[in-house]
């Protein structure tokens, strides 16, 4: 009788794992949703603004980026930072069943024609699991929150950034002029619009003379 209630029980606990293996493969290997992004920034007359090159560097840019992800990620339990160096290199932990594991991703950064920057991934490591790059993109897409000009797509693998569309206080419009992390080279092109300094544009002014 003890015998058949144990053999019960087995049977029924296999099938159980057996079940949660079939539904987190079908997950992990199920197809990533697409994500479409808008690529064109808004133009701007020449006479309506002017432009200037800053520069800066890996360091001021790294503390830069991980004051704002710590600003994103203070209301919750997640953590992830940045690290600029030779490559960009994003840290942090992801639920896994009831714990959590290390991530660490590295990106290829490259500059984009309209001076926002996508950031390619080269490799991913998820603790000692063996998991798609896509569906630990996904994972990310998650569990790190973002605005709404930095859009994680899986499918690609890549976390692009919208520079151009970023809501500065001042109203000057950004975009990334170089980024090149070998020379340390990174640059940032602001183009400053005369009506934020309650100027008229230059052609009205010509015409008035």
């Amino acid at each position: 009788m003890n015998k058949n209630i144990w053999k019960k029980r087995f049977y029924i606990l296999a099938g159980v794992n057996i079940g949660v293996l079939l539904l987190l493969t079908l997950y992990f290997y199920s197809p990533v949703p697409k994500v479409d992004i808008e690529k064109e920034r808004t133009a701007y007359k020449l006479e309506d603004s002017s432009e200037f090159i800053v520069r800066s560097t890996k360091h001021h840019v790294n503390n830069l980026v991980n004051a704002y992800l710590d600003k994103l990620l203070a209301d919750t339990e997640h953590q992830f930072y940045i690290n600029i160096d030779e490559e960009v290199q994003l840290f942090g932990e992801i639920p896994v069943f009831s714990s959590t594991v290390p991530l660490v991703v590295n990106f290829e950064p490259i500059v984009q024609e309209n001076g926002d920057l996508s950031l390619k991934q080269k490799s991913i490591s998820v603790g000692d699991l063996k998991l798609p790059n896509k569906k630990i993109m996904q994972y990310i897409e998650q569990y790190l929150p973002t605005p709404e000009w930095v859009i994680i797509n899986p499918r690609e693998e890549e976390i692009y950034v919208q520079v151009t569309e970023m809501d500065i206080k001042s109203n000057f419009h950004v975009a990334v002029h170089a980024f090149d992390l070998e020379t340390n080279n990174i640059a940032f092109k602001f183009d400053v619009p005369y009506k934020t300094l309650g100027i008229d544009s230059l052609a009205k002014k010509g015409s008035n003379n």
